[in-house]
């Protein structure tokens, strides 16, 4: 770990950050959602694979259909994962993205706690662990995370209810979960919405690193994972986010969103323009 190349990758220098206190966890976690995306292509690879061989726009599935081939897979290996994002400046998911945040943490002196949580927003069932957070410790207990998807945690928040508003128009709260297998409810309230959606559980209870391995192979390799069909691609913007799917770019601004489509020659051009990643690196022009 280098610190302070962490610290470039994501838009800030040492003098930023002068001691481990909430203010400072706030610039980071803001800092690291505006600057690193959230992205699944270790997993299903490039959307429209080798074009040269496959035809342009002609997508290079595997024979079931489910993901494509050149996808490297996900490593929970801190230096692997410090090598992609702060090196390559690539993204990655919540157990890559919050894996080495921790680990960032831990370098600056902050007092973080690794802990499990289960995605719940969509209503579908989801697998134990298959969300990783920290908790820190302040004068009380904060969640941080920079590794959700949309839209994106930007500022600690405080395990006792009380209501975090950022500069994207979305309010954040942490409550007591009625759920027999979690203590806390994470939840967020976009404006204009009716009321508040749930974003996951969990327990306030540190776990090592080896506790998500299950999980993380199954995410990464399940036909029924939401991991493993088309790409996603999101970011943090300054007041709302960005977002790449196969076919479409969405820009939320103030409560608002514009849909544009992407056509397959322009995908690669948008990555790197809109969200900082060059895919595959080695890609020229």
């Amino acid at each position: 770990m280098n610190s302070e190349r962490y610290l470039e990758r994501i838009g800030l220098g040492a003098t930023d950050i002068p001691r481990p206190d909430r203010e400072s966890l706030e610039r980071l976690q803001e800092a690291h959602v505006t600057a690193v995306p959230f992205e699944t292509l270790s997993i299903t690879g490039h959307p429209f694979g080798d074009r040269k061989s496959s035809g342009a726009g002609a997508p290079n599935e595997r024979p079931d259909g489910t993901a494509n081939p050149d996808g490297e897979g996900v490593s929970l290996d801190r230096a692997h994962l410090y090598e992609k994002v702060v090196e390559r400046r690539r993204g990655g998911f919540c157990y890559e993205l919050n894996g080495l945040f921790g680990w960032l943490l831990g370098e600056l002196g902050f007092d973080a706690d690794r802990v499990a949580a289960r995605v719940v927003n969509d209503g579908t069932a989801r697998p134990p662990a298959n969300h990783l957070t920290h908790v820190v410790e302040f004068d009380r207990r904060y969640v941080t995370d920079v590794g959700t998807g949309t839209p994106q945690i930007r500022r600690p928040v405080p395990l006792d209810g009380t209501v975090v508003a950022d500069a994207a128009d979305v309010e954040w709260r942490v409550v007591e979960s009625d759920r027999p297998d979690a203590e806390y409810l994470t939840q967020y309230q976009e404006q204009g919405d009716d009321g508040w959606t749930d974003r996951y559980v969990f327990r306030d209870r540190p776990r090592p690193p080896g506790f998500f391995e299950a999980t993380c192979e199954y995410l990464q390799s399940a036909p029924e994972s939401p991991f493993t069909g088309d790409p996603v691609v999101a970011i943090a913007s300054t007041r709302g986010y960005k977002r790449l799917s196969t076919e479409t770019f969405t820009e939320r601004t103030g409560g608002e969103s514009r849909e544009k489509p992407v056509a397959p020659e322009e995908w690669d051009d948008v990555l790197e323009r809109e969200f900082g990643v060059r895919y595959p690196a080695n890609r020229t022009g």
